[in-house]
């Protein structure tokens, strides 16, 4: 076996190794996920603090048939990484359904970062392809267009084309990388 052999399987198992402390350290926070009342109430604080940094997402609202809140999405990686958060759809402004978003991504990345986002649906078709699809994959299906700031600054009622608008907000924690990466929401009991 050549030196170089050797020291990329050095450096796949210091990787693995460390993938490994990363996703038990996440563990818990997904293994203790949040009751329905928590999570309700979590998500009801992120959606007021994304219409008070954001007054895209607050036009938006009026628009829209329902909202999809994650509050809380934890996503980590080494190489391979994962994601995962759970959130509370709302129509009318009342908590009608709950989903969890996870993901896999795989590539040149490192780091760990907390964040929530939030999908306005604006149609009722895009609204019922959320269950239907037996999990709704994003880029998958309807397109979501991901509202930046410069977005959610000129966003008005004659510019929304699209049909499911996300914002990402509370951004914490550093996620550098370029990789492939997938991720799935899934409508659970709570």
């Amino acid at each position: 076996m050549t030196v170089a052999v050797r020291q990329f399987r050095r450096h796949i198992l210091a990787t693995v190794a460390a993938l490994i402390v990363i996703t038990a350290g996440l563990l818990p926070q997904a293994a203790s996920a949040a009751s329905a009342a928590e999570l309700r109430r979590d998500a009801q604080s992120a959606l007021q603090r994304l219409y008070a940094k954001t007054p895209g997402a607050r036009a938006l609202q009026k628009q829209a048939v329902a909202i999809l809140v994650f509050p809380s999405i934890t996503k980590a990686g080494l190489v391979v990484g994962g994601q995962f958060g759970e959130g509370v759809l709302f129509r009318s402004g009342k908590a009608v359904a709950y989903y969890n978003t996870a993901g896999a991504s795989f590539g040149l990345q490192a780091g760990a970062q907390h964040y929530g986002y939030a999908l306005f649906f604006l149609s009722e078709e895009t609204l019922r392809y959320l269950d239907a699809s037996d999990g709704f994959e994003v880029g998958v299906g309807p397109s979501v267009v991901v509202a930046d700031e410069g977005f959610a600054r000129s966003v008005t009622t004659t510019t929304m084309q699209d049909q499911i608008y996300a914002f990402i907000f509370d951004q914490h924690g550093a996620m550098a990388g370029l990789g492939i990466q997938g991720n799935k929401i899934t409508r659970i009991q709570k």
